[in-house]
């Protein structure tokens, strides 16, 4: 099944060279993929990993392991961000 990855800020850097414009990136995965097998999957360090959400919706932590992606949705993750 197909997903789109979005990273943002210092995440985007885990992404190929040529995804890295768009901030995205298709996957072809596995029926009944979670975000928690996404992140293992591309090697994204779970600290950085602070802000996810499946086609803008919030996912809080205790169901990343347990809420499935399906066919054609996005997954965003951003980092913790600080500005003043």
């Amino acid at each position: 099944m197909k997903v789109t990855l979005k990273l943002y800020a210092a995440l985007s850097d885990h992404l190929p060279e040529q995804a890295r414009r768009t901030n995205a990136l298709e996957l072809d995965l596995d029926p009944g993929t979670t975000p928690a097998r996404v992140i293992e999957r591309q090697k994204l360090p779970l600290k950085l990993c602070h802000l996810v959400l499946i086609d803008g919706v919030f996912i809080p932590p205790v169901e990343r392991a347990t809420r499935t992606l399906n066919e054609g949705e996005t997954l965003a993750i951003w980092p913790p961000i600080a500005g003043g």
